[in-house]
């Protein structure tokens, strides 16, 4: 079970195996930097890696036109988005 992330301690704990600290060491020394920054700049770079492919879509040009023709000159609604419309609570 994940643990809840703690948001006032700016700390994170790593507990890795014997030769992949070593590994980090080494890569570090190459470097000439630090465990801390090596590790910051490296894990930053790829979670917005991560993000950026979840969140961003990329279409092509293509199927931007279509997105924009489409926002342009909507369909007009079938009987399913009819009915979901009516089914949506009222405001009181």
């Amino acid at each position: 079970m994940p643990r809840k992330i703690v948001d006032t301690n700016s700390r994170v704990s790593l507990r890795i195996p014997p030769e992949d600290k070593a590994l980090l060491v080494r890569a570090v020394t190459l470097e000439q930097t630090t465990l801390t920054d090596f590790v910051l700049k490296h894990s930053v770079q790829a979670a917005r890696s991560v993000v950026a492919q979840v969140e961003r879509v990329q279409l092509s040009q293509r199927d931007s036109q279509h997105v924009l023709n489409l926002l342009e000159n909507p369909p007009a609604p079938n009987s399913k988005l009819m009915q979901a419309a009516h089914e949506l609570p009222k405001d009181p």
